[in-house]
């Protein structure tokens, strides 16, 4: 048919596509029949090339399997569609319209695909929704503002999306590329399903696969596998991940990157979904994933800054503003603590280290000190009080238990050359639970074990 006069109608890029089906219920050979001067021009500036007519689609843009999806829905299923979608790779968004054209071939569809490219979000297009996933949406923004803890209202979120789509499993997966793992933010399946994740172990292993995504995805928003046909192409793309999803019986997803700011955060995915509500799950997500990873993304800034506010960064033990506010706590009484045990550790002969070999040496010692307190006291609290002073909290010890920690970093100071040693104070409480005076003590104790030992190296007193 000639659609020649209908595309010249259109002042935006439009063009018309064809898609054959086959008596097997699957379709192909998606072709771009003709486009209007709007459209060719915008072709030719992208690819380079001059646009040809009846080619295949993916020689004027990527191959995507959303792209195809929705060509047949309106093609083939005369749905009219629209949609408003994130072109991250080149920082462009772009607004879709489709719409079903009359066919005069018995196994091929047409539609009219016309879209509009803007460098930014439009929220007023996005929010030009239907009812129905306004209302999905809203319900999900409520939630993420409405809970103080984090953890338990993206759960919950994960739980409602799982719903929406009708799906076994529902998972909201972050990156921790720093340590090259993965973890599992939000996990809500059938009671049918597996555990997901459960160890360090398969989270590290997962965290690779991840990685193979971002390829997988060849520049789409998102990935929804809806049969045997959409899941040969992952088979295709990514036969590492295709075995993943066979091992877990899984027949169709939907599989959305969380970003913000143009950083991957993660991803969300809903395994066996409803495929017959593709579309609005499709919309709903969209929308949905992008208020996720701006909480994701808070969430994140906020924990870091509550790091560097607590977490002492040449040492990598807990600072004095943390334990001050740890030592805040005491004043409410706490009947779970049954005893308390502070060490003040405190380095003599410091300034000569620092003055006849130089603060980074001097800096070199103090990490070494930490990294010693540290495998002596593995689970308890280790603070950098100031300067080269630490003091450490034990919590619950028996005060064999507490005795045997103070004799192994005894040994580890007299076993030290004499150029830095570690003056050791303590004191034991497993009656007043009073965590001023011990620390007191402690103070006093460790002052008394500093005298000693310039009294024994009177030459390192002032060096």
């Amino acid at each position: 048919m000639d659609y020649t006069k209908l595309l010249e109608e259109y002042d935006c890029n439009a063009c018309i596509v064809s898609v054959d089906t086959y008596p097997d219920g699957t379709y192909g050979n998606i072709l771009v029949v003709d486009g209007n001067k709007h459209y060719k021009d915008d072709i030719a500036n992208f690819t380079g090339k001059p646009f040809v007519e009846n080619t295949p689609y993916y020689f004027s843009f990527p191959k995507d399997l959303n792209f195809e999806d929705f060509i047949y829905r309106s093609a083939i299923l005369k749905q009219n569609l629209h949609t408003y979608v994130n072109l991250y790779q080149i920082g462009l968004w772009l607004e879709m319209y489709l719409l079903p054209l009359q066919s005069d071939k018995e196994n091929t569809g047409y539609c009219l695909y016309s879209y509009i490219v803007t460098p930014k979000v439009s929220e007023e297009n996005m929010s030009d929704i239907s009812p129905q996933t306004s209302s999905a949406v809203l319900a999900t923004c409520i939630k993420l503002r409405g809970s103080e803890d984090f953890k338990d209202k993206i759960k919950e979120v994960t739980a409602d999306i799982r719903g929406i789509c009708r799906a076994k499993r529902c998972c909201i997966l972050t990156i921790d590329a720093e340590n090259e793992t993965c973890n599992v933010l939000g996990d809500s399946a059938a009671p049918d399903r597996l555990p997901f994740l459960t160890t360090e172990e398969e989270r590290l292993e997962f965290y690779k696969l991840m990685l193979t995504w971002e390829k997988t995805l060849a520049g789409s928003t998102c990935i929804i596998v809806k049969n045997t046909q959409d899941m040969n192409i992952i088979k295709e793309r990514n036969p590492e991940w295709f075995e993943s999803l066979s091992a877990f019986n899984v027949d169709s997803m939907v599989l959305f990157p969380l970003r913000y700011n143009d950083n991957l955060l993660g991803y969300i995915w809903a395994t066996n979904f409803e495929v017959i509500n593709t579309v609005k799950i499709k919309e709903v997500l969209e929308l949905t994933t992008y208020f996720i990873a701006s909480e994701i993304a808070n969430y994140q800034m906020l924990r870091r800054l509550e790091i560097l506010g607590t977490i002492d960064l040449m040492t990598g033990t807990l600072n004095r503003n943390a334990m001050n506010n740890r030592v805040s706590q005491f004043d409410s009484k706490d009947d779970s603590i049954k005893t308390i045990g502070v060490v003040f550790a405190d380095l003599n002969g410091l300034k000569m280290v620092n003055d006849h070999s130089g603060h980074l040496e001097g800096d070199r010692f103090l990490k070494t000190v930490a990294a010693v307190l540290r495998q002596v006291f593995v689970d308890d609290e280790i603070y950098r009080a100031g300067g080269d002073e630490f003091m450490i909290l034990t919590i619950n010890d028996s005060r064999e238990e507490f005795d045997e920690k103070l004799r192994k970093i005894r040994e580890v100071s007299e076993s030290d050359n004499q150029r830095v040693n570690i003056a050791v104070g303590s004191f034991f409480d497993d009656t007043d639970m009073d965590i001023r005076k011990a620390l007191r003590k402690a103070d006093e104790d460790m002052y008394q074990d500093k005298q000693e030992y310039y009294s024994r190296h009177p030459e390192f007193r002032y060096r």
